[in-house]
């Protein structure tokens, strides 16, 4: 019987001991005189009442612990930690979670201070909603509130009743830059590298995708819109779409080496159709003017020309990898974006046509000077900083080396080389100073340097950039 009920039923059956006629003589009496006097009929009938008594008593409590145990299912958890403020069922079927990011940037240009102004500025404001309903539906709503300009970034339903086979579906990150696909709080620069500009940033469709072996296999099939490299666009501007594909595969895992276990290699790309679609410009890292830009619609000398379009296929691949063993990451891809665009003579009906091919690379290394183990999915410091305890968070350096060069057959139908660069190479440094999970503050110096993009044939001037961040995620 639970405790809850012994101890009522233990103080009446007392009570009624102590007045019962048998207690006035010692046990040891009772039981030598046989000429003692039977119970009377009284006494039987008040220890029946004494019973009946006990019984409605022990059914109270029940019904009371019956009482408590249904508002305990119905009763919905709320609470905060660190995947951020929730609200879930009992049962954990239903979840509700408030979470969010800003990232508070400040750009000093050094040289090349004549495309651009030093300036501070909100990054990223993107607070967000996820959750889960009926145990195997997960959704997400991620707006961003950067320049003061609302716009949608993330809002898409997953459906995993199976981690092998799951359905996504709404706006999302299409699966092909290793870089792009990495959560902006857990990247090791500020800014992504080039392959990252080849790339769609957001779009609205489909896929397929799971995780095989506990992560030893993931992929990923989908249809989406289509946008254009950087894009991510809300809209639909033609009946093209894109089909979009990647692999991942971690080969060591089986044999449980913990400096193998992080090595992952993999392979994406995507597949379209477009039709007189504007294409992409494309701006230095520190985002301040564009280095490459197609022509738009002018007049010559004896002709009207319109801008240039992209029209037909659309063609992206990429090879990946990254590899982290205990505190030492490093990353690396390759984009190729191949593109036909055309350039109509207003005047006459003529145009031109090219299949235009762009591709880009990186290399990136990390290390935790503090000895956390590097991840894809960001550092965690093993002692948050509180200078009282003499802990101060966690270290860590990084260095990397990108590159993106544009189709020579751009220049100079397609792309003015007064105003575009062929090509652009750069290199970035940073360390990043993590003083809890929450909290990162990062400083970057970039240097870039172009070849053409200058009048009469010349460079363009290459910027260095000192880039700095505090960021906020929970």
């Amino acid at each position: 019987m639970h405790k809850r009920f012994t101890y009522p039923l233990a103080g009446a059956v007392a009570l009624f001991l102590a007045a019962s006629p048998l207690a006035a003589q010692p046990l040891g009496e009772a039981a030598a005189d046989s000429t003692a006097a039977p119970v009377d009929e009284s006494d039987r009938e008040r220890l029946r009442e004494v019973e009946q008594e006990l019984e409605i008593l022990k059914r109270k409590f029940e019904v009371q612990e019956e009482d408590t145990a249904l508002k305990a299912t119905r009763t919905a958890t709320a609470g905060a930690g660190p995947d951020g403020f929730f609200l879930r069922s009992p049962d954990g079927k239903f979840q509700f979670k408030l979470r969010g990011y800003t990232q508070f940037d400040s750009r000093w240009l050094t040289e090349g201070e004549d495309v651009g102004d030093d300036s501070f500025r909100f990054r990223r404001v993107r607070p967000f909603i996820e959750g889960t309903v009926f145990e195997f539906i997960d959704f997400r709503v991620m707006p961003d509130f950067a320049d003061s300009t609302a716009r949608l970034f993330d809002a898409y339903v997953n459906f995993r009743y199976l981690p092998q086979l799951q359905l996504q579906g709404g706006k999302f990150k299409p699966p092909v830059g290793l870089e792009r696909l990495q959560s902006a709080t857990a990247t090791m620069f500020i800014e992504r590298a080039f392959p990252t500009l080849l790339v769609p940033s957001r779009d609205l469709g489909g896929m397929v995708h799971g995780e095989l072996a506990s992560g030893l296999f993931t992929y990923q099939l989908g249809g989406f819109n289509g946008v254009r490299d950087g894009g991510t666009e809300d809209f639909d501007t033609d009946d093209g779409k894109d089909v979009v594909g990647r692999v991942f595969v971690h080969p060591f895992r089986p044999l449980g080496n913990q400096w193998l276990d992080g090595f992952g290699v993999g392979a994406a790309g995507s597949w379209g159709r477009v039709d007189e679609q504007a294409p992409t410009a494309f701006r230095t890292i520190a985002a301040n003017s564009n280095f490459f830009a197609y022509r738009g619609a002018d007049t010559g000398a004896t002709a009207v020309f319109a801008g240039v379009a992209g029209e037909g296929d659309r063609v992206r691949w990429s090879p990946q990898a990254y590899w982290y063993a205990g505190p030492v990451g490093v990353l690396g891809e390759y984009v190729v974006s191949e593109q036909e665009v055309h350039r109509d003579l207003i005047v006459g009906g003529t145009s031109a046509r090219d299949d235009l091919r762009h591709n880009a690379w990186q290399v990136a290394v990390s290390v935790a000077l503090t000895g956390e183990n590097a991840s894809y999915k960001g550092l965690i410091p093993a002692s948050p900083f509180d200078p009282f305890k003499g802990t101060w968070g966690a270290f860590e350096v990084a260095g990397r080396y990108n590159e993106i060069d544009f189709d020579s057959d751009s220049f100079p139908i397609f792309a003015n080389p007064d105003a575009s660069a062929g090509r652009a190479q750069g290199w970035t440094a940073g360390v990043n100073w993590y003083l809890n999970r929450y909290i990162r503050v990062m400083v970057n110096f970039d240097h870039t340097w172009f070849n053409g993009g200058a009048p009469d044939g010349r460079d363009r001037p290459s910027e260095d950039t000192i880039l700095t961040r505090l960021q906020l995620s929970y």
